[in-house]
């Protein structure tokens, strides 16, 4: 059975690429080779990510997203014996839903003998209570065959409202039943790790890859590996992945 990884989130900016590179990197450490596909038409940017072997699926037809392309996507997924991410970007993030849901996919796949799980992502600052709603919305809308990961972002800011904590809103206490683990990544010091991670990224990088470059300085790589072991052991203790 593969686990079908597919990270869905309306918001720009709030680290959708970056989520689905830690994931199929954490799926490499273990041993594994998973199937990475990028269907963002827009940015791209987890296609990027040359050491990851992302496929670029195409989604456009001229100007306009033709959801019967995704038809592509669950062609490469059914026959999968390895587990597959799937990063999706904000300008297809209504017709992949969509299409998922009143196409039944969930189930489809689960009778494949496969299983859906969604990561979504919530951040702090303005963009809060669009990523929680976004979460509460994809829980109420998706079928009970769907998993579900929550990744906490506090890039832009700390993850509370009106002195609540994410797991302390309403969104998440109503379905909380729905989710199968939470991921905090690190509140990182812009000077230090902040900007390690940054660049790292930009450069469209793995961990291992950065880490292997005598290029950057001993702290740098330390502090890469730091993050890494700390995201990596949280992803440890997610049985869902």
């Amino acid at each position: 059975m593969a686990k079908i990884h597919i990270v869905l989130q309306g918001k720009g900016g709030v680290g959708k690429s970056f989520i689905s590179a830690m994931i199929a990197q954490y799926k490499i450490s273990k041993g594994q080779s998973p199937l990475c596909i990028d269907t963002d038409p827009v940015n791209s940017t987890f296609h990027g990510f040359k050491a990851l072997n992302v496929r670029l699926l195409e989604i456009m037809e001229g100007d306009e997203i033709r959801s019967r392309k995704f038809d592509t996507l669950v062609e490469l997924i059914a026959p999968s014996t390895n587990d597959v991410v799937i990063d999706n970007g904000a300008s297809s993030f209504v017709p992949l839903t969509h299409y998922l849901i009143s196409n039944q996919v969930p189930s489809l796949l689960q009778g494949m003998g496969h299983k859906m799980v969604v990561h979504t992502i919530i951040t702090g600052s303005q963009a809060l209570l669009d990523t929680v709603n976004g979460f509460a919305q994809l829980a109420s809308q998706f079928p009970e065959q769907a998993l579900f990961v929550v990744w906490l972002n506090p890039f832009w800011g700390p993850i509370e409202h009106e002195g609540k904590s994410f797991e302390q809103m309403k969104a998440y206490t109503a379905n909380k039943a729905r989710v199968s683990a939470i991921v905090k990544i690190p509140t990182l010091k812009e000077d230090t790790y902040g900007r390690d991670l940054s660049d790292m990224l930009q450069d469209r990088l793995t961990f291992d890859e950065a880490l292997a470059m005598e290029s950057l300085s001993i702290m740098t790589r330390q502090r890469l590996k730091i993050v890494k072991t700390q995201i990596f052991g949280q992803l440890d203790n997610a049985m869902v992945l």
